[in-house]
Order: structure tokens, then sequence, then C-alpha cells
């Protein structure tokens, strides 16, 4: 029977509502200003207005879930993509709304203010040390303005903070309690945003994984627990850590190749079937071409190789020298290169060494794997030829030339042997574009490759092709595709010429698998990296520990209104100190544990050892791995690390409290002065404000005052 009044009893952590409020107000307060391109925006912004007009591109630095969640909220605020900001500083039209631009990237660093404070008690700390987290990550001023533009940064934080919080929860919570396994997919979830923001989501990613092992290794070797339940829950960490993930990180290119169907400023980077399957671009040349190549066909052959750029095997009327700069000698024949532009020289006309004639029979004869053929080349009527002579560029490697007969003893071998290395069968014919082939030299046994060298002048910069043994040769720089394809009608020389002068195109598609699409685009973002130099604002990871570094992201073009990515010095001197306080406390404790002394009971070391393991640990592996990597890094790369500290310093400070100090007088001494950190972090966030939100602006002296390192670099204007 139902009784009334319906009562409802809810519980309420006001300290969380406050420090979630707060958190929003800091970082959504005036987002539109300023209303012009800052620092990296100008990065991600190009991106965008791709995305927004689906037009293909590819960004090495990152998977493809953070540019489909800028360009969700660029879609709710109605941009349409073409606005481009190339330049910092470049205003944003008034009929954009830059509000809606950098939404997410505030809800995300705002959502990591009570992520750092639910992470804090779940590693069964006390409120007030989740509230000392929480006012460390809310009055970080690198951690404000990296959240309030278009950047990534703060998406990756959230979901790494979203993904240990998940797990935790999901550890502590009663082994019977079958929703548990809820928070348990929710951190798997997490982990594969994290890394399909950016790759360096995989640091944390590992790291929890470590920590799953080992709390399965103890689970395991648990009596007290049947080997069912040991199964299931080992099975359920396995789905959710490791195959969800995984899934999850699929689907993300898969939504992303769905939405980016037209051809853009990074196709040459693809092959050309991948090319081809984009709207415009090359499927608007190659439409409607014949699939099968045949004896007497016209092509272009594309190198496969992704490095240094893509190019076209060409020739052209240019002999190499008699000799080179170095003294050694040529065959002084026709020169053969790969060509980095579409043009005329590129055409090659496959012809069946037995016969004369360079047309298309009527059927096709296709030209199958292990066939020999000749190539000669359309302008100029050359034969490709290799021999016993070193190439010009790699001496190890054989010459690759047009056969000019000097009458000098030196026969002509220009017999190849075809492989399709990509074959479904033995008999299988040589297809456009889908075929990816080898051209091994029947004399000599090399293969014919892109060197990736460039020619001197001589040879008009162009890049040198050789022939190499298949053994040294290294097998990404050997296939070649055809690109471009027609069958020959012409024998003539004149008529021939005119043929491959002329364009072509059938109206038909021609599509590749989503799986083929996503492995080589996952290749070429893993491999093919954009050209770095050197930047004025990047810097060494050393520099991150001390502060010595700044960026300077916006200028007002008229005054001293400025934005900077620079952190909070105190809380930044806290972070550091407590790191190194919990290096030498675990020193001290393992050395008297091996003695025999135990100054904590056993719940109390666990608790200890687990919030190094999380938040020490988190710190090492978001910072060592930069200490490797020979690339452009800046400030920012170091703010997710910092974020472990932040977690870590209110932990040791309870730890202190509690286990090392026993009087009552210590312990209200350490009080006084914890509250007077907190009150210079506060202070710190405020004087540092102006060049956090841009606003007030301040005047030379007040900016030469905010300079309290000689390193920093802070612009202003003397008036």
């Amino acid at each position: 029977m139902l009784h009334l009044p319906l009562m409802v009893t809810a519980r309420l952590d006001l300290v969380l509502v406050l420090v979630t409020l707060l958190s929003l107000w800091t970082r959504l307060s005036g987002l539109g200003y300023p209303g012009a391109v800052v620092f990296d925006e100008v990065y991600y912004g190009q991106f965008l207005s791709l995305y927004m007009k689906r037009t293909f591109f590819i960004d090495d630095s990152g998977p493809p879930l953070g540019h489909a969640l800028l360009a969700l909220g660029a879609y709710l605020g109605g941009f349409d993509g073409n606005f481009v900001g190339n330049r910092i500083g470049a205003a944003y039209p008034c009929s954009l709304s830059v509000w809606s631009l950098r939404l997410l990237p505030a809800l995300g660093g705002a959502l990591c203010v009570p992520l750092g404070y639910l992470l804090t008690l779940e590693l069964r700390c006390s409120h007030l040390s989740a509230l000392g987290a929480a006012l460390l990550l809310l009055l970080e001023n690198s951690l404000i303005v990296q959240s309030r533009f278009m950047l990534l940064e703060s998406l990756l934080i959230f979901f790494v903070l979203l993904a240990f919080f998940s797990y935790l929860r999901f550890h502590n919570a009663p082994g019977r309690c079958w929703s548990r396994y809820g928070w348990l997919l929710l951190s798997g979830v997490s982990c594969a945003a994290a890394v399909g923001v950016k790759y360096t989501g995989l640091f944390s990613y590992l790291l929890l994984l470590g920590v799953a092992s080992l709390n399965s290794w103890k689970l395991i070797g648990d009596r007290a627990q049947s080997h069912m339940s040991v199964c299931v829950q080992c099975g359920w960490k396995v789905l959710c850590l490791l195959v969800v993930p995984v899934l999850l990180y699929v689907f993300w290119f898969y939504v992303h190749l769905s939405v980016l169907q037209r051809s853009g400023p990074h196709d040459q980077l693809m092959s050309s079937a991948f090319q081809a399957s984009l709207q415009g671009g090359l499927s608007r040349v190659t439409r409607g071409q014949p699939l099968q190549v045949a004896f007497g066909s016209q092509v272009t052959l594309r190198s496969s190789a992704p490095r240094p750029v893509p190019c076209w095997l060409h020739s052209h009327k240019a002999n190499y020298p008699i000799r080179y700069e170095n003294g050694r000698g040529s065959s002084h024949q026709q020169q053969v290169t790969c060509y980095a532009f579409k043009d005329v020289n590129n055409w090659w006309i496959i012809k069946d060494p037995a016969r004369q004639e360079l047309v298309v029979d009527s059927p096709p004869r296709p030209v199958r794997h292990g066939d020999i053929i000749q190539l000669v080349h359309g302008m100029t009527s050359r034969l490709l030829n290799s021999h016993d002579v070193a190439a010009p560029m790699s001496p190890h490697a054989q010459e690759v030339s047009g056969y000019i007969d000097f009458n000098v003893s030196m026969a002509t071998q220009n017999l190849w042997r075809l492989e399709i290395y990509n074959r479904e069968a033995e008999s299988e014919e040589w297809k456009t574009i889908v075929s990816e082939v080898r051209l091994v030299h029947l004399n000599t046994s090399a293969v014919l490759k892109l060197s990736g060298l460039p020619l001197p002048d001589w040879g008009f910069r162009q890049m040198e092709v050789v022939a190499e043994k298949l053994l040294k040769a290294h097998s990404g720089s050997l296939g070649w595709t055809v690109e471009e394809h027609r069958y020959g009608t012409s024998q003539e020389q004149k008529e021939r010429e005119a043929e491959l002068h002329s364009p072509t195109h059938i109206d038909v598609d021609r599509k590749i698998s989503f799986w083929s699409k996503f492995t080589e685009l996952q290749w070429k973002m893993l491999t093919v990296k954009q050209e770095e130099s050197e930047h004025k604002y990047s810097s060494a990871p050393l520099e991150w520990i001390t502060m010595e570094t700044n960026i300077a992201y916006w200028l007002h073009p008229s005054s001293n209104a400025q934005i900077h990515l620079i952190g909070n010095p105190v809380s930044w001197g806290v972070a550091n100190l407590s790191l190194l306080a919990y290096q030498l406390l675990v020193v001290l404790y393992l050395l008297r544990r091996r003695r025999g002394f135990k100054d904590l009971p056993d719940d109390a070391w666990q608790r200890f050892a687990s919030v190094g393991l999380l938040c020490g640990g988190g710190w090492a592996v978001n910072f060592l791995p930069f200490l490797l990597m020979e690339r452009t890094l800046f400030l920012y790369h170091y703010l997710p690390a910092l974020c472990y500290l932040y977690l870590l310093s209110p932990a040791l400070l309870e730890h202190i409290h509690t286990h090392l100090l026993s009087s009552g007088t210590s312990r209200h001494v350490l009080s006084v002065c914890t509250a007077a950190v907190l009150m210079s972090i506060f202070l710190s966030y405020w004087t540092f404000c102006p060049l956090t939100y841009g606003n007030p602006e301040l005047t030379a002296n007040q900016l030469q005052a905010l300079k309290w390192r000689d390193s920093w670099d802070i612009l202003y204007r003397r008036r």
C-alpha cells in the first residue's frame, strides 16, 4: 500500500558543490575574451575549419577525438568553417560565437577540480585533504589559461582524472556490489577518450593498467575469494580496461573517416587508393580508369615510400653527367628520377618484350604477377634500364636510366619482373591503385626503389631512383602503385604525346575498406612527422620543474593587456617540495622496514604506498618520457604531471600530520603553516590574474614587477 507523503532523503557534499561552482566561475567567466586567435588556436582552428567542411587532414600530434570534440562545440555554436585564423591575434568575426568554440575545453578544465576532490577521497584521504587538492587545482593559473581556449590539454586531464576516479571507485566498492562494474566500464571509456584526445594520454593509461594488474595479482592470491569470483573480476577488467578502450579507439577513427570524406591538403601523404576514396582531388583524375593494367597501358607510377615526399617515376631529356663532382663516372644515359609533382613526363607505357606494339589489344591482355615487362617512357620512348654502374648519390646501388645506345659495348638491360606483393593469388592481375608492386631487374635481381636522396642541380633537385638488392633495400621504399591509367591507342610518337597530354574521366566510384584506411592513417600518424623548427617559446623538460619558462599566448594590439601561460609559483613550489619529501620518506621507511622497524600499521603503509604509486607514478610517467623525446616541447606538456603532484601534496601533508607528528603543539604549528601556505597560493593566484585573464590592463611598471624570473618573457609597451 502506498504511504503518503513520499519522502526523498539526499546527502549533499556542500564543499564539493562550492569548489565546483568556483571552478566553473574561474574557467567560464568572460570566456569569449579575447575575441582573437590565441597561440595554438591557430593550429587547432585550421583543423577545425577543415573538420566543419568535412575535409580530410592528418594531425600527427594525436588521434581524432580531440578534434571531434572541438568540432562539436563549434557545430553547436553555428560555425561553418569559413573562418581560418592563420595568425595569432587575428580577430574572430562578430558573427562567430567564440564562447562556443572554447566551451568544451573550459568545461573539461572546470570539472577537473571536483574530480580532484573526489579522487583524493577515493585514495582514502580526509575531506580536508580533498579540499586541499581541489584548491591547488582551482588556483593554478596555468590550468586556468589552458582551459579557457580552444586547446586539448584540459580535456586530456579531465579524462585521465575521470579514469582513475572511476577505477578507484570500482576498486573500493564492496565485492558483492554488481553496480561497481559500471565504474570499471566508465574507467575504460575514459582511458579510450584520454588516448583519443592526445597520444600522451597513453602514459596514464599504461599506469592505470599497471595498478589494475597489481590489484588483480593480489586478488588471485586471496584465498578467501572463490575461483569463480577471481575469474569473473579478472575477466571484467580485461573486457573494460583492454577490449573496450581498443574498440572505442578504433571507433574514434571510424567517425573521423566517416565525416571527413572530401579531398584536403594532406592527401599527398596517403596512398593512391586512399586518395581515390575521397571526394574530389585524385578521385576526379582517376575516375573511371581501367582497373586491369594491360600490355600497352599508359600509367603513372607513384612511390609507396612515405618519405621524403610523395613522388612519381619520372624521366626527361637530360642525361647523367659523364663524371660526377667526386670523379666517379656514369653511363651518361637519360636520367630517371622521382618527381614530386604531376607532369606529363611521369607517364610510362607497359610493353610486352616479345612485341613492338605500344597499344592495348582488343581484348586487352592483362599483366599478371610474375610477368616480364618493359617500361617505355611515354614522351621520349626510352626504355627503363639498369646496369652495373653506381648510382649518382647512392654508390652502393645501381644506376637506373633511360637506355641510350652510345655504341660503347654497354648492352641494354631493360627487362623487369613484376611482383605484386599484396596479391591474394599467384596469378593475380595488376590493378590500378589497388596493387602494390615491386619491379625486379631481371639481369641483376635488384629492385627499383626510391633512395630518398635529392639529386644536385644537374638533376633539377629531383629524387634519386636506384636499383638495389632486395636484402639491402628498405621494404617501405620498394613499392610502386599505378595511380593514373589509360589504355594506349596511338602507336606513333607524336600521336602518343598528344594522347598523354589529354585527360580522361568516366563516372565510376572506387572505394577501399575502413580497415585499410584505418591502418594506413594510423601508420602515417605515427611515422610521418610534420617538419618541426625551433620555436621561440619551446622549452626543455627540466625547465618546467623550476618554472623557468613561460609562453606569451596573446597580446592586445594596442595596449599592455596580455595572456601568458605561467603557473602559480607558490603552488608549483609546494608540488616540488611534496615530491621530494615523499621520495625521502619512502627511502627512510624502506630502510627502517628492512631493519625490522615498522613505523606504520599495515593499512597506513598500504595507503601511503597507494598514494605514491598513483600520484608519484603519475608524475613520473607523464614527465620522464619527455626527457627522451626529440621534438619541440612546451610548458603545457607538463600540466598532466603537475596535476598528479597537486593530488600528492595534501595526501602527504595528512600523512605527516597523522603519523609523524605526535604532540598537539607540532600539529598546531603544521596547521598554521598550512593555512599560511594556502593564503600565499591564493595571493599568488590573484597577483597573476591579469596575465591569466588578460584583464585588467597593467602598466609597464606593473608588468615588470610580475617578472619574478629573469627568464620569463613578459611583453609591455612603454608610453
